[in-house]
């Protein structure tokens, strides 16, 4: 990674786990159901959906003070969904980030209610906070509810456990990833946007630019269960394989995945420019989410 971007990730990560500690700190929350929390929290992660609003906020020219309350709900139900797509019910997953998953460090109701709390809880950070406007608020809540809800990442999730052992298309595929990772992407960059007051015509351009991350970053997240470093990624290579999902490279080929994710990069780059945002930081994440080893 070029060292300029591990510095920016680096300090980035640093002042959004700072906002999110104190957050998390300040609740009265019963001892182990804390530590459960605490742990998927702190287990690592490089935030890049706040990370995204983030800096679509700077990059247009607001104040990032602005985004921090709906960054740390966005990384509170990230890391909800984590703690649940890792259940037995679900991809009954042993290790997350190198460590053992929530369930396994403590058991499977605890880690239940840890996800639950972190979901309910995101709501809270938005609408208590004195930073927006009670217009702001309601918008906010609307869109991320929908996107991390029955027409967003739930149902992308539910839609990727039916296709298990199925044979679907790469039109199915996209619409999968498009609700469980892209929805949820799509948002960071829609509030970044809406927070610094971008025009509806700018506005649709980086709606198109969040979708097209979306994909980008689940091509190459399935490209990396096939070429990944397990010490890297901190999870089992070869789970997609085992469990026999539809990835872009088991309907392309690994060679067509890539060529399929250079298309969408080169059309996110043009997205990007149309709104102004090319000589960003933005531009340096976006270029990271397609080349990224972990």
């Amino acid at each position: 990674m070029d060292q300029s971007l591990q510095s920016l990730l680096l300090k980035e990560q640093q002042q959004l786990n700072s906002a999110l500690m104190s957050y998390l700190k300040g609740l009265n929350i019963p001892d182990r159901l804390r530590e459960s929390v605490l742990y998927s929290i702190e287990a690592g992660g490089k935030r890049l959906r706040p990370l995204l609003m983030k800096l679509t906020c700077t990059g247009l020219g607001e104040d990032p003070v602005k985004v921090y309350p709906a960054a740390i709900a966005l990384e509170m139900i990230h890391t909800y969904s984590l703690i649940h797509d890792d259940l037995p019910a679900m991809d009954d997953d042993t290790y997350r980030r190198g460590i053992l998953t929530n369930h396994k460090k403590f058991d499977e109701a605890t880690a239940i209610l840890a996800g639950d709390g972190l979901l309910t809880n995101s709501f809270h950070v938005i609408t208590t906070s004195d930073l927006y406007t009670d217009r702001e608020k309601v918008n906010i809540v609307a869109k991320l509810s929908k996107a991390s809800g029955l027409e967003g990442m739930v149902a992308g999730q539910f839609l990727d456990m039916e296709a298990e052992n199925q044979d679907i298309s790469i039109k199915d595929l996209e619409n999968i990833h498009h609700l469980k990772t892209g929805r949820l992407i799509s948002f960071a960059i829609e509030i970044g946007g809406f927070l610094a007051g971008i025009s509806q015509a700018k506005m649709e351009i980086l709606k198109k630019y969040g979708d097209y991350l979306g994909i980008i970053f689940q091509i190459q997240d399935d490209i990396l269960d096939i070429e990944g470093d397990q010490a890297t990624i901190g999870k089992r290579v070869g789970s997609d394989i085992d469990n026999e999902k539809s990835t872009y490279p088991s309907i392309l080929g690994l060679d067509g995945a890539k060529q399929y994710k250079a298309k969408y990069v080169k059309e996110a780059a043009q997205c990007l420019k149309e709104v102004g945002l090319e000589n960003t930081d933005l531009a340096l994440i976006s270029s990271y989410l397609s080349e990224r080893d972990q």
